[in-house]
């Protein structure tokens, strides 16, 4: 769910809408730019003051501007540029990142060009929960790009949500616990659900794929051809520009408390906890209380800023600030993903 703009008026489906602000100008006066809603809640709108403004350029000129604004709100809407292809992508993401990432298996998605991709597979009419792009492993990327070729015909908006603010708005004693204890995440590959652990490791052969478990710091172990591992990760950490608390984890991901109760219960009914796809305790192996989801789901709940997909659209996050969801959606939709500049979460 969506609240309404403090200051603003709901429009439809409680959709945020743009409130009238002061538009300021960056030196050039290539682009303006404004709050999207709440002055200090992100995203920051970037738009061309005329026609043919070439993005890419710009940004690139623009980096050492657009990376402060990152650091500052999280989040930047570029919008009416018209980029709506891989062409388009592609040059203006290297020009936001010093090394674009290419995709290591662990979400099916399709790669479309070089580093472009599409976004991860999830179905269309379920909404796909606020994270933090593959804090589960231990290094992810500093910088994603949604771009948007072609708006679903309803729904389909990418909520974001400011990582710094979840930090501060969680209960104190559940932000202490998760913080000294970390997230564990426990997995289990080849149980006829999810992807296949040659798919994520990249390997048919048993040994590389316990070397490749060690070098992400993953404990590993085999049950005949089914893989089990474990990792502990941070459920916060400072950002690494600005030195300020992000809650980055993906507990919502992996809790099954956080499903819908008919998969958690046909999961429950055929697995024992022990057993799950996947499954998430704090990082001394306690278990997380479903109370301590759904106070952490409550608090995205109440952070999420959602607005709609314009055609051309390229929202820029620091994937450490901002978290980012996937609302459900009916008709075609398609997207462009970039990412890059890899960071260490463990």
């Amino acid at each position: 769910m969506t609240n309404p703009p403090r200051g603003g008026m709901p429009g439809p489906a409680g959709l945020r809408q743009v409130v009238p602000a002061q538009v300021s100008f960056t030196s050039d006066s290539l682009v303006s730019h404004a709050p999207l809603a709440t002055p200090g809640e992100p995203p920051l709108v970037v738009r061309p003051t005329a026609a043919g403004v070439d993005v890419a350029a710009w940004a690139a000129n623009a980096r050492t501007w657009l990376d402060e604004t990152l650091d500052n709100h999280g989040a930047v809407l570029l919008r009416g540029f018209s980029v709506t292809t891989t062409h388009d992508l592609e040059p203006l993401a290297a020009a936001l990142v010093d090394e674009l990432y290419r995709d290591n298996g662990e979400h099916p998605r399709a790669s479309l060009s070089g580093s472009i991709s599409s976004p991860v597979f999830f179905p269309p009419e379920e909404k796909l929960l606020w994270h933090t792009e593959n804090s589960f492993n231990d290094t992810g990327p500093a910088r994603i790009m949604f771009c948007c070729a072609r708006p679903a015909a309803s729904g389909g908006e990418t909520p974001i949500v400011d990582s710094r603010q979840v930090f501060r708005r969680l209960d104190a004693d559940l932000r202490s616990e998760f913080l000294a204890k970390g997230v564990m995440y426990v997995r289990h590959y080849g149980t006829g659900l999810g992807l296949d652990w040659r798919e994520v490791l990249r390997t048919d052969d048993r040994r590389e794929a316990e070397a490749r478990c060690t070098e992400q710091g993953l404990r590993s172990a085999w049950d005949g051809d089914r893989l089990r591992t474990e990792a502990v990760r941070p459920a916060a950490v400072r950002h690494p520009r600005t030195g300020v608390w992000s809650w980055i984890n993906q507990a919502q991901h992996w809790h099954p408390a956080c499903l819908d109760p008919a998969t958690r219960a046909a999961l429950e009914a055929t697995h024992t906890p022990d057993t799950l796809p996947r499954q998430c305790h704090f990082g001394d192996g306690s278990p997380i209380p479903d109370e301590a989801m759904a106070e952490i789901c409550r608090v995205y709940a109440e952070l999420e800023v959602c607005f709609p997909w314009e055609r051309g659209d390229v929202l820029v996050l620091d994937n450490i600030l901002v978290a980012h969801a996937r609302n459900p959606f009916s008709g075609p939709r398609e997207l462009l993903v970039a990412m890059g500049d890899m960071v260490r979460f463990a």
